[in-house]
C-alpha cells in the first residue's frame, strides 16, 4: 500500500554547486544531500527512510497552506512559495558555485543557503532540522551556540548559522518563527573544518548579495547556449540540470545524484546512480557540444586521459564501464539493512557492483563522443590518441563476446545487439579519426572488423518471424536501444528493416511491442530475464530515442515526422512541476527511479535539436 508520508519522486526540486546536489521537496524539506560530495555518505536521506533518515524541514505552521515551486528564470536556484490565509511566504534555495573547492578563511565550504521572506501579510514557520550522519549509521553531537547550532560526527561537522530562535530537539534543532511582510529569515548550512567558526549566520543583505551572484553565475554559463530551437525553455532546463550533475574538480560525469530510489515501488529494482558512467557521460557530452558547451565536453576528456585507459591487463578491457568521480576504479557495492527504502522498497544500495561488468558498448559511446568533441571541440592530442587506438585494437579481438550489455542484466552474459552496434561504431569512428587526423592506426583490421560486425548484425541481430532486430542472438525479444541504429548511422532511417523494426516497437506491450500511449519500455520484461524479480515504468530516455527515430525517418515519410512531434510534445508533459525528469515513469504517470536521471535529460536535448532542424519553418 502507497505510504503518503513519503513525498512522490517527481515532488523534488534540485540544487547544487558541481560538488553535490540537495532535493527539496515542494513542501519545503530536503530530503536528499550527501556532503561534501556526490557520491559522500549522506546526511539527510528521509527520501530513503522518513524516520531515521534525517532532514531539513521549513514549513508553515498553518496546515491548509499552498506550496508552490519554480526555478528563478535560467539559473538553478529553487523557489518555493508558501501561501496561507493569513499570509505568504517566498523560500529561496541555493548553493554557491565556487570556482575552485577550498573552504574560505572561516573554515566552512559547501555552503546551502535558506532564505524566507514574507511577502504578504503575516505567517508563522516551523523550521527542523536532523541531519542523519553517513546514511544514519554514525552517532553525532550536538551543540547550540550563538547564532546557530553545530553537528559533529565522527567524519563530518555541519553548522547552521541563523538568528532565528532554535532548541534542541533530540539530535536536532527546532524552532517556531512569525515574519510580518518585508522580514526575512535566513539559514545557512555548510560543511565546518575542526576548529572553524561558528554563529556567522548572514544578514539579509549579505543573502541577497551571494544570491545575486548565484543567479549571475548561473545565467552567465546559460548564455553559452547556441540552441535557438522551438523548446528553448525545456532545453533550457534540461542543460541546467545536467550541469548540476558534472564534478567540478575532475570534469565526470554522474548518472543521477542519488542511489537506491525504485523503479518499481517495493521492488528491489534499487541503484546507486552517484558515479560516472562511460555511456551516460559520452552521451551527454554530446548533449552538451549539440548546445555549443564546449568547456564540459573538454573536461570529461581529460577525466577520460586522467583516469582511464589506463589498464590494458584487465580481462574486461582497458576501460570499465563506471568510475567514481574522483576516478576510482572500486565502486564495491553493499546493502544498508537498517533503511527502509523508499516507500518499503528494499535492498537500499550504495555502491554499484555492475562496475566489473563487461559491457562492450562503451567503446562504441566512448569513440563516437570523442569523434565529435575532435570536430566540434578541440583536436584531441596524439598521446590520447594512442590510448584509443589501444581500446580499438583489443576491441578487434573481443568483439564477439557476449556481454552484460546497456541494461547491465544479471542473468549472465548475453550476445546483445546493441553491443554488437556500438562496437561498429567505435570501429567506425576509430577509422574517420584517423583518416580525418592522418593518425596511425591497423586501417586493414579495423575495417576487415567493423564489416564482419555489420554483416553479423544484420544476419544474427535480425529476426525474421518478428520482423524486426532483436534484443539479442536467437531472442525475441525486443529492445529499444536498437532505436539507436539510424541516430548513429548504421543503417539509413528508411531502410525496409529499420522501418520493420519501428512498427514492431510501436505496437502495445500486449501486441508484442514497447510502446503504450506513446511512452517506452526499454524490452519486452516478459520474454527478456534480466535476472531481476518484480516490474519497472517505461524509460524515458527511450521515449526520446523513439522521438528521433522517427524524426529522421521522417525526411522520407513525413507522416512519421508528425508523429514525432506529437510523441515529444507529449512526452514534454510527463516533467515534474519545474522541468526535471526521473529515469522512468510509472503507470499512473509517477516518477520512477533515481531522479533527476542525466540519461533523460540528454536525450530530450537530443531529440528536440533533430526534430527543430527537421521540422524547419513548419508552424
Amino acid at each position: 500500500m502507497r505510504r503518503m508520508s513519503y513525498q512522490p519522486i517527481h515532488n523534488y526540486g534540485m540544487i547544487g554547486d558541481l560538488h553535490t546536489v540537495a532535493l527539496v521537496g515542494i513542501n519545503g524539506s530536503i530530503d536528499w544531500l550527501c556532503v561534501p560530495h556526490f557520491d559522500s555518505p549522506s546526511v539527510f536521506a528521509a527520501i530513503l527512510d522518513k524516520e531515521k533518515g534525517g532532514s531539513f524541514r521549513i514549513w508553515p505552521t498553518d496546515e491548509k497552506t499552498t506550496c508552490k515551486q519554480f526555478y528563478w528564470p535560467d539559473t538553478n536556484v529553487l523557489v518555493t512559495r508558501f501561501l496561507g490565509r493569513q499570509g505568504a511566504a517566498e523560500m529561496t534555495d541555493f548553493m554557491p558555485v565556487k570556482e575552485h573547492e577550498i573552504p574560505t578563511e572561516s573554515g566552512r565550504s559547501h555552503h546551502l543557503v535558506r532564505r524566507v521572506t514574507a511577502v504578504r501579510g503575516t505567517i508563522e514557520l516551523n523550521i527542523h532540522c536532523l541531519p542523519a550522519f553517513n546514511f544514519a549509521r554514525d552517532e553525532h553531537d550536538l551543540e547550540i551556540v550563538e547564532g546557530g547550532a553545530v553537528f559533529k560526527s565522527p567524519s563530518l561537522i555541519l553548522g547552521l548559522d541563523t538568528d532565528v530562535p532554535i532548541e534542541a530537539d533530540g539530535k536536532g534543532v527546532k524552532g517556531t518563527f512569525t515574519l510580518q511582510e518585508g522580514e526575512t529569515a535566513v539559514f545557512m548550512l555548510s560543511e565546518l573544518e575542526p576548529g572553524g567558526e561558528t554563529g556567522l549566520f548572514l544578514s539579509d543583505r549579505e543573502a541577497e548579495a551571494l544570491f545575486r551572484r548565484t543567479v549571475t553565475y548561473w545565467r552567465d554559463w546559460l548564455s553559452n547556449s547556441s540552441y535557438s530551437g522551438r523548446w528553448r525553455e525545456t532545453v533550457k532546463r534540461s542543460a541546467l540540470a545536467l550541469k548540476l550533475m558534472t564534478y567540478q574538480p575532475t570534469g565526470a560525469i554522474v548518472a543521477a545524484p542519488t542511489c537506491s530510489l525504485p523503479e518499481d515501488i517495493g521492488g528491489v529494482r534499487n541503484w546507486d546512480y552517484r558515479y560516472t558512467w562511460i555511456r551516460d557521460s559520452a552521451f551527454t557530452v554530446y548533449a552538451f557540444l549539440r548546445l555549443g558547451f564546449t568547456k564540459e565536453a573538454e573536461r570529461f576528456m581529460h577525466f577520460i586521459q586522467r583516469h582511464c585507459l589506463n589498464d590494458m591487463s584487465s580481462e574486461n578491457g582497458p576501460l570499465q564501464i563506471m568510475y567514481g568521480i574522483d576516478g576510482r576504479h572500486e565502486l564495491t557495492e553493499e546493502f544498508l539493512g537498517h533503511l527502509d527504502g523508499y516507500e518499503g522498497s528494499k535492498p537500499v544500495r550504495v555502491g554499484n557492483a555492475a562496475y566489473n561488468q563487461l559491457q562492450l558498448d562503451i567503446y562504441g559511446e566512448l569513440m563516437d563522443a570523442v569523434y565529435l568533441y575532435n570536430k566540434y571541440g578541440a583536436p584531441i592530442s596524439y598521446d590520447f590518441w594512442v590510448k584509443l587506438r589501444m581500446c580499438l585494437d583489443w576491441l578487434c579481438d573481443n568483439w564477439h563476446r557476449p556481454d552484460e550489455g546497456i541494461w547491465e542484466v544479471r542473468s549472465g552474459k548475453q550476445h546483445f545487439v546493441y553491443s554488437k552496434l556500438m562496437c561498429w561504431v567505435a570501429l567506425d569512428r576509430g577509422l574517420r579519426l584517423s583518416d580525418k587526423r592522418s593518425f596511425p592506426c591497423d586501417r586493414e583490421k579495423w575495417l576487415k572488423t567493423r564489416d564482419t560486425i555489420y554483416e553479423e548484425i544484420m544476419s544474427r541481430g535480425w529476426n525474421r518471424d518478428r520482423q524486426s532486430f532483436v534484443q539479442s542472438y536467437d531472442s525475441h525479444a525486443l529492445d529499444a536501444a536498437n532505436l539507436l541504429m539510424p541516430l548513429v548511422f548504421f543503417l539509413s532511417p528508411a531502410d525496409p528493416r529499420m522501418l520493420k523494426t519501428l512498427d514492431a516497437i510501436l505496437q502495445s506491450p500486449d501486441k508484442g511491442g514497447l510502446v503504450a500511449n506513446s511512452l517506452v519500455y526499454r524490452y519486452n520484461l516478459d520474454v527478456s530475464a534480466d535476472g531481476l524479480s518484480g516490474e519497472e515504468g517505461t524509460f524515458n530516455i527511450c521515449t526520446f530515442w523513439l522521438v528521433e527515430a522517427l524524426t529522421r525517418a521522417g525526411k522520407f515519410k513525413h507522416e512519421k515526422l508528425d508523429e514525432a512531434r506529437l510523441m515529444f510534445e507529449r512526452m514534454l508533459g510527463f516533467a515534474n512541476h519545474v522541468g526535471l525528469y526521473a529515469e522512468e515513469t510509472g503507470y499512473g504517470g509517477e516518477g520512477l527511479g533515481n531522479f533527476p536521471q542525466a540519461f533523460t535529460h540528454l536525450a530530450l536535448i537530443s531529440a528536440a535539436f533533430n526534430l527543430d532542424r527537421a521540422l524547419g519553418n513548419r508552424v
